[in-house]
């Protein structure tokens, strides 16, 4: 198989928080690197194509969107931010 990624993953568990529309629902990121990351998740049926994922211990967020799933698990890409958006725009 292909690996499609555009960054090695590397195995983590961390406690985070999908947030959109005002509401948070708790994950638990399993894998993670610079561009995307793996997470579960209980009770979510779906997440929109815009969202944030809120890691506290690393104080850190990522603006997200979703590239696949499956059952509670789903794998997700980041958007550029600031001048990463720019960049990537030109």
């Amino acid at each position: 198989m292909t690996e499609r990624r555009g960054a090695p993953r590397h195995r983590v568990f961390k406690r985070g928080t999908i947030a959109f529309g005002g509401a948070g629902f708790d994950c638990t990121v399993r894998n993670m690197s610079a561009t995307g990351a793996r997470i579960d998740v209980d009770g979510l049926v779906s997440v929109p194509e815009d969202f944030l994922l809120v890691i506290e211990t690393d104080k850190v967020t990522h603006r997200c969107r979703p590239v696949w799933s499956a059952a509670q698990r789903i794998g997700v890409a980041f958007k550029p931010t600031g001048e990463a958006a720019r960049l990537a725009r030109s």
